[in-house]
């Protein structure tokens, strides 16, 4: 029996969901593809045409936002406290100066960080819940990077000092739990940035890291209604120095025998039992020359009977799923090694037909998924550093770049670029979110809730 992508999608989004109200339940959507089911989303915007609403927003984030019926959740610090510094002594002959700002693009925000329930219908604030405070910044991430995730009930979080929290949907904590203080302390280069998924009645959580520290790395489930934990399971590898660091979100893919998880990172992907945490399989391959900074920030996608891991931009692999033990060779379908095109930090969009890739300065590429010939590009859209990924619905593919300008590209054989428009602010990272006939972006400034006039 062969799997189709929307038989393996109904099968792997069925156990994610139990509300059809919820229409993009966590960062990568209802099966964790990327793919929606809206209809009608706009081509063209400005920062006031087919906007319905938008939402000032405290601070900068990476997290995305998630939809579930009339509500819209997501993760942020609070408004960054500027604190007056007293002046230098002026030298004789020269007026006084105040201290550089600290280097980087923005600061981290405040120390609070909380999850937002806001209005669907008009982008109003619903409650708040503080969630962890003790904010700071790691390159491009702050502590609130990792995404919500809801089944409707309830919406857990896990934020960048692993404090992990389920919240009812009237904004109150049910139960919390602290990754660090129950397991090893985060070793990351760049900052915990790893999203939660659900499976069945299992929160599951990935620690992979390497880069600060000789303790391993290790996968987790909590009992998503008491917050126990149900397995651990620690994850080998021989991946030295940055290349144990994985920023990736796990995700499901279902097999003949069952759903599997898939993690990648430590130079590995692996398949394991979602119920135990057991590795089924595991495949090589992703580092072939051993590098020392071959971290991984995009995450796994599982369509159609393929498993895609993307790496450090090359090599991407396309595996059949199934097997056990060691299938490095015996699984590999294709293998994408080419000098551009391939991603370092977007994660691919694949429909089972297509396997769409947007490189990190806006190229994008589309290969056969089944056999990674090249059906077209790399092509250009114009866009600048892309630090979020794309998703795709209504036959349309949507992604951002960190400067807030958001390219439309036709999904399909033949690329055509539909449109391109730019929002407010910069440092644009969240990955957008699609439902009924709404877009929503987060830029640095705003949340955006973006319609068809």
């Amino acid at each position: 029996m062969k799997f189709t992508s929307a038989i393996a999608s109904t099968l792997v989004a069925s156990t994610l969901l139990t509300s059809a109200a919820m229409e993009w339940p966590a960062w990568r959507g209802p099966d964790g593809t990327g793919i929606g089911n809206a209809k009608n989303l706009p081509v063209e915007w400005t920062t006031e045409d087919n906007v319905a609403w938008k939402l000032p927003l405290p601070a900068w984030s990476g997290s995305s936002p998630i939809i579930s019926g009339d509500s819209i959740y997501f993760i942020s610090p609070s408004k960054e406290e500027v604190k007056e510094e007293p002046a230098e002594p002026a030298p004789t002959g020269r007026r006084s100066r105040r201290p550089a700002p600290p280097s980087g693009i923005l600061g981290p925000g405040g120390q609070t960080i909380s999850l937002y329930s806001v209005s669907r219908k008009d982008g109003s604030i619903n409650w708040t819940t503080e969630l962890d405070s003790g904010n700071k910044i790691s390159f491009k991430q702050n502590s609130s990077s990792p995404s919500a995730v809801t089944d409707g009930k309830m919406i857990y979080t896990v934020t960048g000092n692993g404090i992990t929290t389920a919240i009812d949907t009237s904004g109150k904590i049910k139960w919390e739990y602290a990754i660090q203080d129950h397991h090893w302390d985060f070793g990351i280069q760049a900052g915990y940035a790893s999203s939660p998924i659900l499976f069945e009645d299992l929160l599951i959580i990935q620690v992979l890291h390497g880069m600060h520290t000789d303790d391993p790395s290790y996968l987790l489930a909590l009992d998503k209604n008491t917050g126990k934990q149900r397995w651990y399971q620690e994850r080998e590898t021989d991946a030295i120095k940055e290349s144990p660091d994985s920023y990736a979100t796990p995700t499901l893919s279902q097999t003949h025998s069952g759903v599997q998880l898939i993690i990648l990172g430590g130079d590995y992907v692996t398949g394991h039992d979602p119920r135990t945490g057991d590795e089924i399989w595991r495949a090589g391959g992703l580092n072939p020359k051993k590098a020392t900074n071959y971290r991984i920030v995009p995450s796994p996608v599982a369509v159609d009977g393929m498993i895609y891991a993307p790496t450090r931009k090359k090599p991407l692999l396309a595996l059949r799923f199934e097997g056990k033990g060691d299938v490095t060779d015996s699984h590999l379908v294709w293998k994408y090694d080419k000098p551009a095109g391939a991603p370092d930090v977007p994660t691919p969009i694949c429909d089972g037909m297509f396997f769409y890739m947007v490189e990190d300065f806006g190229q994008i590429t589309c290969l056969d998924a089944k056999t990674g010939e090249v059906i077209w590009g790399p092509e250009s859209t114009g866009l600048g550093r892309v630090s979020s990924s794309p998703v795709m619905a209504d036959g349309k593919i949507y992604f951002s770049d960190e400067d807030g300008e958001t390219a439309v590209v036709k999904a399909g054989a033949e690329f055509e670029l539909l449109g391109k428009n730019k929002l407010d602010g910069s440092f644009t990272l969240s990955t957008p979110a699609v439902a009924g006939n709404q877009l929503f972006i987060r830029t640095a400034e705003h949340l955006y809730c973006l319609e068809q006039g």
